[in-house]
């Protein structure tokens, strides 16, 4: 069972602290509203009482008890006239049921590849450009990257959500406690493929009849979260985006499970948890605060090998957005919360608990784990070690899209074909292809034949 790596509730009252300070300007927050300036001494006036609202606010991933830990406090003591309802979903309360029931959350938290099913097609998008005009919101606070994927995601330009932490950077985990049994030197930033292979090789071995195995991975984040930011499915035509491309991401990786004794399991979750029955010596992954490994393995983190001929950048899952419904009745309310959601105080303390800043704030970003019992005694400037790569670029408008699920799958199934199977690399990508240009036209039927 995965449990959240989140800071106690004790944390509440350290970021209930630094909202206080807020008023003084800084992190994005919009300012505390004020009377006119005194003249000649006479006494402020006080801001007129506002009326009390109700916004609702609807998450698939992050649990009440999260939400209230990192956002409630500042959202409180802010907005004391606005009364906050959560909901996370559950049987009966999905996007479609709640849409279903006329009961349109106010604000939505989505990510891009549930952003066409879930925001998109259920008529409930709202671009947040006018707003951020508006209140003349910096969008500079961000990493570029993450406000580009945005606006490419709903291929129309325009903002349709801001960058909410977390965000998974790739990064290379590793045993310390194995490399010290078998004598071999840790991993280090800035390593290559080929140099995490000759290392996987020398520690994959077999001894008194148990196999430690020299790598795992988890395979899904390393094609979809490439260099090169190269999509599934191409953006401009419909078929798999630039196979040569895949054949040097499917070699790449496929070496590391052509080692004696290093065989991939099957089983996507098995492997996924393998390097937590600490027989495993090195995992490819995301930096997941929701990732828990036991406590008995002694890890830590390198940066994600580059791979020859491509960027020096950190592929990574993007962060999901906090989105506003065209049907709120409070679209300004709704802008002001989000961003008091992302400021530089909360994303300060969310930080300081081991999740990854959106921010192009560097003094955040050293403090990424500072607080936190297991990040505090980690290499976190590992996740930084490479800015992250472009976001991948997405269809064109005028052509059918595939929800961005539906084409990981068909890429991770070419990808075990070729492992698993031996099918040949070539034929596993025609397959991968045929596939996706039927998920077009399933889609095309869906909507009517658009």
């Amino acid at each position: 069972m995965i449990k959240k790596h989140i800071a106690s509730s004790a944390s509440i009252s350290i970021l209930a602290m630094t909202v206080l300070l807020a008023a003084c300007g800084g992190g994005g927050s919009t300012p505390a509203a004020s009377g006119p300036s005194p003249a000649g001494g006479e006494q402020q006036t006080p801001p007129a009482k506002k009326d009390p609202i109700t916004l609702t606010i609807y998450t698939e991933g992050v649990n009440k008890e999260e939400f209230d830990d990192r956002f409630l406090p500042s959202l409180t003591k802010k907005f004391p006239h606005i009364t906050i309802e959560y909901i996370k979903a559950a049987a009966g309360t999905t996007i479609t049921d709640l849409v279903a029931q006329n009961k349109i959350p106010d604000i939505m938290r989505i990510d891009v590849p549930g952003l066409k099913a879930k925001y998109l097609d259920l008529g409930l998008a709202y671009g947040l450009d006018e707003l951020v005009k508006k209140n003349q919101y910096n969008l500079n606070r961000f990493d570029e990257v993450f406000i580009q994927e945005m606006r490419n995601a709903g291929r129309t330009g325009e903002l349709y959500g801001l960058p909410v932490p977390p965000y998974f950077p790739l990064v290379l985990y590793y045993n310390k406690d194995l490399f010290d049994r078998f004598g071999v030197p840790y991993p280090k930033d800035g390593m290559t493929w080929d140099e995490v292979y000759e290392v996987a090789k020398k520690m994959t071995r077999v001894e008194n009849g148990l196999v430690y195995r020299g790598f795992s991975s988890s395979i899904t984040a390393m094609l979809r979260d490439n260099p090169w930011s190269l999509p599934i499915l191409d953006p401009a035509t419909d078929s798999l985006t630039d196979p040569e491309k895949w054949k040097t991401l499917f070699t790449t990786f496929k070496k590391f499970y052509d080692i004696p004794n290093n065989a991939m399991d099957p089983n996507l979750a098995n492997e996924g948890n393998a390097f937590g029955k600490g027989t495993v010596a090195m995992m490819a992954n995301q930096h997941n605060i929701y990732l828990i490994i036991p406590e008995n393995i002694n890890w830590d983190i390198v940066s994600y090998p580059m791979l020859p001929g491509s960027p020096n950048l950190m592929g990574q899952r993007g962060p999901a957005y906090w989105s506003i419904t065209k049907q709120s009745k409070y679209k300004e309310e709704a802008f002001q919360v989000i961003t008091e959601m992302l400021s530089d105080e909360v994303q300060q303390e969310d930080s300081k608990k081991g999740i990854p800043t959106t921010l192009t704030n560097k003094d955040i970003q050293k403090t990424l784990g500072a607080s936190h019992p297991v990040y505090s005694k980690k290499n976190m400037n590992a996740v930084f070690y490479y800015p992250p790569t472009a976001p991948t670029p997405k269809r064109k408008p005028e052509l059918t899209d595939v929800p961005g699920r539906n084409q990981e799958a068909i890429i991770r199934e070419a990808f075990n074909d070729v492992v698993l199977k031996n099918i040949d690399m070539n034929t596993a990508l025609r397959t991968a292809d045929e596939k996706l240009k039927l998920e077009i036209a399933k889609e095309k039927a869906a909507s009517g034949g658009k």
